[in-house]
């Protein structure tokens, strides 16, 4: 018993080593437990040992328990080892994963057997099912280019014939190979600068040059069924992400890997999600499994220096990133990793001299530098060179105008300095409207609706400026405000009798600190993260 509760507080807190080790054993005290059986499996699968969990998977089976984490992990075994008439048969007594699932496996599994005709028989009726289409038609055209028949598979990524398709990242990727493959090389870079625009990273651009010199590269996606069945499980994990647990969702990925050690995406996404289940140590080991050569190394070390720095280890996270912009100084989106995790340990020097140098790689008139211009402009108002973060301030608003966190932050810099009042209240006026509920902006705005009164100690007046940090995807959130006093913040214009109270000498106060952190590039498109072949939120812009 004591084993067993051991293992399932583990469990609850997602520590998937001490889970592994106590379920197991609690199986020597009770070896027939469904549920402790199936919670072995998931800890063992969830660590990527696959061979551990294979033995508790049969037993479940062989005592005719309906698992479908152990049946998920069985088939997968049974399609690593070519064991495609098991597969089969698995599906046909529905000890499979599930319809859709099961469908295209089946479809793989006709492919690896020789069978072309029977797979894509297969894969068309998995089509039949308008919702399934997108799912169907994607693996068909990788089954197709996966046996060498790029026209067909490119005629169904274009839309001509089984389409249309919806972009994604994986799926526009293949496409540029096949073309490749047919020697329309100027369609592929067109592809690549259409789907991705300059957002690229290295392994993006590695193709594109590629591409671009001319060079016929190999469709690396798929070579066979067992890939295939891989992308079917990383398909859906894909898919699961937006309604389902992260820690399910790592079964898939950990089953693609293991069935397609190439497949570096999901190894990424494991990473991704151990990360986002608070196991960093997880996270960084699993980062650093991506082979130095491959495209997605300098990815991969920017995710291990981030999951370092939320599990404490700063100088470690540091030392990575130092490295990193050594052995690769011209990616730009290295050094303004090191910049965002210097301006986080609030050393601006350092992290303003990582801005220059990512500033070096672009144009003056790039429109995506402009976070970079933000940051760097906060740096130096924290180093107390207020012309230079003016310069920056004021740039970023010309490649961004309006931005309201540029507009709120260098708005209430030049209230605590009392210059150009009249233009700092109209930029947080402005911030507002942008932004009305984002509460540190909100609060800026706030000043103007508290009565002026005397301020003891210097301190500074009811409001400050908010921090806004952003996360490594690129999405921005609220980390809270930073405030002295009490008091609503009213939301819209500041009213006149707000620069009486915005006159009086104020300072920061002491470990507050501003400003936002601008979202570490990492190696993605500017396509949606839905799920392959299925339709994206947003498609690719």
């Amino acid at each position: 018993m004591g084993a067993y509760l051991a293992a399932r507080h583990a469990s609850l807190n997602k520590d998937y080593v001490a889970a592994a080790e106590y379920f197991t054993k609690a199986l020597t005290e009770d070896s027939s437990n469904p549920a402790i059986l199936e919670s072995a499996v998931v800890a063992q699968v969830s660590l990527g040992r696959i061979d551990r969990a294979l033995p508790i998977a049969r037993r479940i089976e062989e005592d005719e328990l309906l698992s479908q984490v152990a049946f998920m992990t069985l088939l997968a075994d049974e399609v690593k080892r070519g064991d495609y008439d098991a597969v089969l048969d698995r599906i046909g007594r529905e000890h499979g994963i599930g319809p859709l699932a099961d469908g295209l496996i089946a479809a793989w599994v006709y492919l690896g057997k020789g069978d072309m005709r029977e797979a894509l028989k297969r894969f068309d009726d998995v089509a039949e099912d308008r919702g399934l289409r997108s799912f169907a038609i994607y693996h068909k055209a990788l089954a197709l280019a996966s046996v060498g028949d790029f026209e067909t598979a490119e005629r169904i990524f274009s839309g001509e014939s089984d389409g249309p398709m919806q972009r994604t990242r994986r799926g526009v990727l293949a496409w540029a190979e096949i073309l490749g493959q047919l020697d329309r090389h100027d369609e592929a870079v067109a592809l690549i600068d259409d789907a991705f625009g300059a957002d690229t990273g290295p392994r993006v651009s590695d193709l594109r040059e590629r591409l671009a010199a001319g060079e016929t590269v190999p469709f690396s996606l798929i070579s066979g069924a067992g890939d295939g069945v891989a992308e079917v499980y990383y398909s859906l994990g894909r898919a699961l992400m937006s309604d389902t647990s992260g820690d399910y969702v790592l079964l898939y990925a950990r089953l693609a890997e293991y069935l397609n050690p190439a497949h570096i995406d999901a190894l990424m996404l494991s990473a991704e999600l151990f990360e986002s289940l608070g196991r960093y140590e997880l996270a960084e080991n699993t980062y650093k499994s991506v082979p130095r050569d491959h495209p997605a190394f300098t990815a991969a070390e920017m995710g291990r220096a981030e999951a370092l720095r939320r599990a404490g280890k700063t100088d470690a996270a540091v030392e990575v990133l130092e490295q990193l912009a050594g052995s690769h100084p011209d990616l730009a989106m290295v050094h303004v990793s090191l910049g965002d995790l210097y301006r986080q340990l609030e050393r601006f020097k350092d992290a303003a001299a990582a801005y220059d140098r990512a500033l070096a790689h672009y144009s003056e008139e790039a429109p995506e530098t402009w976070f970079i211009h933000y940051a760097r402009a906060i740096c130096y108002e924290r180093l107390g060179k207020w012309d230079r973060a003016e310069a920056d301030f004021r740039h970023a608003l010309e490649l961004n105008p309006d931005n309201p966190q540029v507009l709120n932050y260098l708005g209430y810099s030049l209230v605590e300095k009392q210059m150009k009042l009249d233009e700092a209240l109209g930029m947080i006026e402005r911030a507002v409207a942008r932004q009305p509920d984002s509460g540190y902006i909100v609060d800026s705005s706030g000043l103007g609706t508290l009565p002026a009164r005397p301020l003891s100690g210097g301190g500074r007046p009811h409001g400050a400026r908010g921090r806004a940090d952003a996360g490594r995807s690129g999405g921005e959130r609220s980390s809270g405000r930073c405030a002295l006093g009490g008091g609503a913040a009213q939301r819209g214009a500041v009213p006149v009798a707000a620069r009486t109270l915005l006159r009086r000498r104020s300072e920061t106060r002491p470990g507050c600190r501003s400003g936002p952190n601008p979202p570490q590039a990492r190696d993605r498109a500017r396509c949606s993260t839905a799920p392959e072949g299925a339709p994206p939120p947003g498609g690719c812009r």
